[in-house]
C-alpha cells in the first residue's frame, strides 16, 4: 500500500511570523487587528483615567491642580487622538453587530468603509469643537 498521507506541517515560530506578516490582509483582517489594538489602548486609558481620578483622595486643591494640567493644549491634542481609538472601536463594534445580527456579511466591506467615513467626519468635527477657541485666541477675534 503506497503511503499517500499528507505530511503535517511543523510549527516553526520564525516561519509563522514571516508567513503572517507577509499574508495579504483584506478589510476584515485589518478591522479585526485595529479593533484589538484600540481595545487594548482603551483599557490602558481606563487605568490612566482611574489613576488621575485618584487625586480626589488628596482633597479639592490637589485634584483641581491636577485637572488644570489636563487643560493644556498638549493634553487636548492627546484627547483628540484618543478620540480616534474611541471612534474606531465603537463604530467597528456597531459594524460587527450589524454583520452578525442584521445579515450584514454580504455588505461588510461597505459597512467598513462607511464606519471609516463616519469616523473621519466625527473626528474632524470634534477637532473643530475642541480647538476652535484656541484658534480664535491665536488669530485674535
Amino acid at each position: 500500500m503506497p503511503e499517500d498521507h499528507v505530511k503535517i506541517k511543523k510549527f516553526e515560530q520564525k516561519e509563522w511570523i514571516k508567513e503572517n506578516i507577509s499574508y495579504h490582509k483584506d478589510s476584515g483582517n485589518w478591522a479585526w487587528i485595529y479593533h484589538r489594538i484600540t481595545g487594548i489602548a482603551l483599557i490602558g486609558y481606563l487605568f490612566l483615567h482611574i489613576y488621575s481620578l485618584s487625586t480626589l483622595t488628596g482633597g479639592r486643591e490637589v485634584f483641581e491642580s491636577k485637572m488644570q494640567s489636563f487643560t493644556s493644549p498638549l493634553f487636548m491634542a492627546l484627547e483628540w487622538i484618543l478620540l480616534i481609538f474611541v471612534l474606531f472601536h465603537s463604530l467597528n463594534g456597531i459594524r460587527i453587530v450589524l454583520v452578525d445580527w442584521a445579515d450584514g456579511a454580504r455588505y461588510h466591506k461597505t459597512l467598513y468603509r462607511i464606519s471609516w467615513i463616519a469616523g473621519i467626519i466625527l473626528f474632524l468635527a470634534m477637532g473643530y469643537i475642541m480647538f476652535s477657541h484656541e484658534i480664535l485666541k491665536l488669530f485674535g477675534k
